[in-house]
């Protein structure tokens, strides 16, 4: 899927493609500034944290550097049911954001169609898994103290400006579960600045950082938080342990005194090693992804007219003579070798109108597309999806 903002993100960095994810710092700036404001803008932020009922912490507030307690700006909605829904004060919200304050609002990917579509997109990209944050900072107001993160993370500078500081690693390759708790940050400084409206920023994991408007004056902040979470030896460890279980010897008690058990289980160890190499479990990771939400096709609420792929990772298609298989998400589905060209389009993670697109790869490509949503490899595009790809990917028959 060519998304507009992969492209920014590459062209701003000097980046072909992600072989650089997680390699160095680098910073940019988009060429069409225009772009940002597609994006995502405070006002739609704002209207993402009205219109939803949001769990704490998911959306919190942080006010003079502490957080503010959620009783100042959530308020509970009580049902005539008496069902109590957590929603957000947001004239509170409005008079904290006034003074100076920082709102953040994790996962926004879960709520917002172009920032989900922006996720996916970043997903095929990078073959690993994204979420976005979003940090709205008004006025005189800080942002989190000195800190690293355990995944690489793509800041895009949305609106406004806002200092920042990033210092090199004191750990290398830190992880969430480490063996190091890692609390003392460099002292080396790779580059300390203003992130403005169009700028771009890739700060890899572990790198120490953080951002502020302190001393900045009235004004605002919009950036998200693009975080990009690799796999790592331990991760392939870990995946290994899974698959032991499927071997008697690993199941058994662990003998305390030493002798052939002991070494007959090192042996099973080494072979079951050999046998699932980092490339396995690289491959195995992204066919066996759950699926991701999205709206059910039911033909009694009309006729599908159009779909687009949502795996969370780009189908693999086989061609095998006579037929095709398609694997995504933990499933084969197999289709004889003349729906390739209507697999091809609607696969493509780009927006694909079936009426158009039977005009260019044949009628066939409605009852492909109705198999393919049904097994929730694509999913119907109603007008709230859509508005997520308009501007940002160009539909597949354009």
């Amino acid at each position: 899927m060519e998304h507009q903002l992969i492209n920014a993100i590459e062209a701003a960095l000097g980046w072909n493609g992600p072989g650089e994810l997680g390699k160095g710092f680098a910073r940019g700036r988009m060429g069409d500034v225009g772009l940002a404001a597609r994006i995502l803008t405070p006002n739609r932020l704002l209207d993402v944290a009205m219109r939803r009922s949001l769990n704490r912490p998911q959306f919190r507030c942080f006010q003079k550097g502490e957080e503010v307690h959620p009783a100042i700006y959530y308020t509970d909605v009580v049902s005539p049911r008496g069902q109590s829904i957590p929603t957000v004060n947001m004239r509170s919200l409005g008079r904290l954001l006034e003074e100076g304050a920082t709102l953040i609002l994790d996962q926004l990917n879960v709520f917002d169609p172009t920032m989900e579509v922006a996720c996916r997109a970043l997903q095929w990209w990078s073959h690993e898994r994204v979420q976005v944050n979003a940090y709205l900072t008004t006025n005189d107001a800080s942002g989190f103290p000195l800190h690293w993160d355990d995944h690489d993370v793509v800041i895009v500078q949305l609106a406004g400006e806002k200092e920042w500081e990033v210092r090199g690693t004191s750990r290398a390759a830190p992880l969430y579960r480490d063996a190091d708790p890692n609390t003392t940050p460099s002292e080396e400084i790779v580059w300390s600045g203003v992130m403005r409206t169009g700028d771009i920023m890739h700060i890899p994991r572990g790198h120490w950082h953080r951002a502020t408007r302190v001393g900045t004056g009235s004004g605002k902040s919009l950036h998200v938080t693009f975080g990009i979470t690799q796999r790592t030896g331990a991760s392939w460890l870990a995946w290994m342990a899974d698959w032991c279980r499927e071997q008697e010897i690993f199941r058994r008690d662990l003998d305390r005194s030493p002798g052939a058990s002991s070494e007959a289980l090192r042996e099973a160890a080494v072979q079951l090693i050999g046998e699932r190499s980092p490339a396995d479990f690289l491959a195995v990771y992204e066919q066996q992804t759950t699926l991701p939400r999205h709206v059910p096709y039911l033909d009694i609420l009309g006729p599908l007219e159009a779909a687009v792929c949502t795996t969370r990772f780009r189908p693999e298609i086989k061609e095998n003579g006579d037929t095709v298989d398609v694997l995504a998400s933990g499933k084969k589905l197999t289709f004889a070798s003349k729906a390739l060209p209507a697999l091809r389009l609607l696969l493509s993670g780009r927006p694909v109108p079936l009426d158009q697109a039977a005009a260019t790869v044949g009628a066939e490509v409605a009852e492909v597309a109705e198999i393919l949503v049904k097994e929730e490899m694509c999913a119907t595009l109603t007008p709230e999806l859509s508005s997520g790809y308009t501007g940002l990917v160009t539909n597949a028959v354009s």
